[in-house]
């Protein structure tokens, strides 16, 4: 099944980190911007309770369940009680063996490291542009989430496939620490971040600084390293632990 091979995996992720990266920059050009993000001051009536940022995720993400969204494995929701699709959604053969894909949902872990890593990519302050901070805060936790939930399911899968009787014995036993040390691939993982840097240098080699902002590469490799690599590996063992038997 292509969807299982690893080749065809890591040109998955590759795809999804370019698009990390775009949407990062794009909200780089516009401050911190507190505000939107604080509870009573969303500037709707009758909304104390969520903030801009949490208005803009559940209205983008109400449609998108209407779609049929989050019918796709890596696709998870960061809102609660979304509605059902209003369309027909024919999912092809996944390969995943897991019966909730939820038991594998960082989508709250993604937020908290969101929110951290924006005073490292944008300007301290406020500039006013609360509409376009969220807009752009909306794709951008929904392309890291993407990428973290595919890495997880899929790679896990895979791994798993290769070496059955060797995972299966760790599941067995349910050891955490096994499981992570042997999916892990130092090599990898080094390969990742060095093309990670490449392009976030290569994306803004010819922009013009007096009108868009530059996001150093370094917030952005730390956020892999820090983050997006080790949550990936951890959603990775769960999506095993959690497996049904073939």
């Amino acid at each position: 099944m292509a969807e299982l091979n690893l080749d065809h995996i890591a040109s998955r992720l590759e795809g999804l980190e370019e698009t990390i990266i775009h949407r990062l920059i794009d909200r780089a050009q516009w401050c911190v911007n507190e505000v939107a993000y604080a509870h009573g001051q969303s500037g709707f009536a009758n909304e104390d309770l969520r903030s801009l940022f949490e208005l803009r995720l559940w209205h983008h993400e109400e449609m998108d369940a209407k779609f049929g969204r989050f019918c796709i494995p890596e696709e998870r929701p960061f809102s609660g009680g979304l509605p059902a699709p209003r369309r027909a959604v024919n999912i092809p053969e996944t390969g995943l063996h897991i019966k909730d894909f939820d038991e594998v949902n960082f989508t709250g872990a993604v937020l908290a490291s969101y929110r951290l890593l924006l005073h490292k990519i944008c300007r301290p302050g406020d500039d006013g542009q609360y509409g376009s901070s969220v807009e752009h805060d909306v794709y951008a936790v929904q392309a890291i989430a993407r990428r973290l939930h595919y890495g997880a399911l899929y790679v896990a899968e895979s791994k798993y496939q290769g070496d059955v009787g060797g995972y299966r014995k760790l599941i067995e036993k349910k050891d955490r620490e096994a499981l992570l040390e042997k999916l892990t691939r130092k090599e990898v993982e080094d390969k990742i971040i060095a093309r990670v840097k490449e392009k976030v240098r290569q994306v803004q080699a010819k922009i013009n600084k007096e009108v868009r902002v530059e996001v150093k590469s370094e917030s952005i490799i730390v956020y892999y390293k820090d983050f997006l690599i080790p949550m990936t590996k951890q959603g990775q063992v769960i999506y095993l632990l959690n497996r049904e038997p073939d």
